[in-house]
């Protein structure tokens, strides 16, 4: 019983906290020179009533970060090439901090599954099937040190420990007590950072090496505050209420302010992650709802936007909901639900085998087929690989699991007053 409400104080006792405050995931670009450091062109990411956070960069294009949908966490990938959102799990647990594996074509996330039940797994981004990985450890937060490297932060009694994981011969090794939630590569080294809790009074930023085990101390951090990351192999970044901070080590002698972020509402930041190269930083912080509400009163009232500024407001919301209106049909199609399904089109509806074979005419001929497919086949899965929206069109190329077998295809939806009205599929 102990085990049960320490896992819960420690971490969906903290996520319940922060979705009542509206957590939101944004993206800066970093402009640096030798005198200062600018954060410019902010982009709120999640654009989501709810818990999003715990941002990483999977690659130059994509971001993933855990995102509320239909009332529980899931893994949202991210496009900024079409400023576009698709999901990459269904499962019926929640997961947290998702991240890149390491030289594989799969991501890692701690999931908490209905039953209770706390581990980390790795999810294969071909299919969204997933594997547990370490079967004997309560992973809290993490980090990948390579592709059989974990370094965690393990619920233990009332304590978070750093364990050090070895894939290949799965064994765990206990290497430092009371730790906090940041891990991250240092970069241009072959070591990992990481908060030591020890010294209650003021905690520090250490070092660690995950093959030999040694750890350093490398600064301070701010009081009560333990989220940070890296620009480079010198400099480190921070967060405390609304504000980001900057330490360069062997140059400052304390943490500097460079950046203000309450003209887009966060009263506190929570997660910090920045890319390779250290151009582009994310930020998850808590959102002040009244103020963004009050703003966007205000400005209604003052009549400052241009006919440019509504046209464009307009076609981005128009996109949004015609998005949603696909996603949530997927979401349906996964769960074989059928009168959800089914809910999402036209009574006209179209289906089309490319480019204009007719295959289906009618709702009733469309649920026919559906029904017969979902009843019929129990692996049935369709993962988003990549999504265009263009007018009222959404593309996307999917991949497909049925019967043991996977397939590509691309399906072409045309959505009119709310409804699907034609579906083209590529195969």
């Amino acid at each position: 019983m102990k085990f049960i409400t320490t896992l819960f104080s420690f971490f969906i006792g903290c996520i319940l906290i922060n979705a009542q405050a509206n957590t939101e995931v944004f993206l800066y670009d970093i402009v640096t020179n030798t005198s200062k450091i600018e954060l410019k062109n902010p982009k709120n990411l999640s654009n989501n009533e709810g818990y999003d956070n715990q941002p990483s960069f999977l690659n130059d294009r994509y971001i993933l970060f855990a995102s509320t949908r239909n009332g529980q966490t899931d893994i949202a990938k991210y496009d900024t090439r079409y400023d576009s959102k698709s999901w990459l799990n269904f499962s019926e647990g929640g997961e947290y901090t998702p991240l890149k594996i390491p030289n594989k074509n799969e991501i890692s996330a701690v999931r908490l599954d209905t039953d209770g039940k706390q581990r980390l797994y790795a999810y294969n981004m071909s299919n969204g099937s997933s594997t547990e990985l370490i079967d004997n450890l309560v992973v809290a937060y993490y980090s990948w040190f390579d592709e059989n490297t974990i370094v965690s932060a393990v619920i233990e009694g009332d304590d978070l420990n750093l364990y050090v994981s070895n894939l290949q011969d799965g064994t765990n090794q206990k290497l430092a007590s009371k730790v906090g939630r940041s891990f991250h590569r240092i970069p241009d080294s072959n070591l990992l950072s990481f908060i030591s809790k020890e010294n209650e009074n003021q905690w520090q930023i250490k070092s660690l090496n995950p093959k030999t085990g040694a750890t350093k101390i490398i600064a301070n951090t701010m009081s009560g505050v333990e989220d940070i990351c890296w620009l480079d192999a010198h400099t480190m970044f921070s967060g405390k209420d609304n504000l980001l901070y900057k330490l360069r080590l062997k140059r400052d002698h304390d943490w500097k302010q460079i950046a203000d972020f309450s003209s887009e509402g966060i009263i506190k930041i929570t997660r910090l992650a920045t890319n390779p190269e250290g151009t582009k930083l994310l930020i998850a912080g808590d959102i002040n709802v009244e103020t963004q509400v009050s703003e966007e009163t205000q400005d209604t009232t003052q009549n400052q936007t241009t006919e440019t500024e509504e046209s464009t407001t307009q076609t981005s919301t128009e996109t949004s909901q015609i998005e949603t209106i696909v996603q949530r049909n997927l979401d349906a199609y996964n769960a074989r639900d059928i009168d959800a399904f089914m809910a999402d089109y036209a009574d006209d509806v179209k289906t089309y085998a490319y480019p204009n074979t007719l295959r289906t005419d009618g709702k009733k001929a469309m649920r026919k087929g559906y029904s017969e497919w979902f009843e019929n086949v129990k692996d049935l899965r369709a993962f988003i690989k990549k999504r265009i929206v263009i007018g009222n069109k959404v593309i996307d190329e999917e991949q497909v699991t049925a019967n043991g077998k996977i397939f590509n295809a691309v399906a072409i939806y045309e959505v009119e007053n709310g409804k699907i009205t034609k579906v083209t599929f590529i195969q």
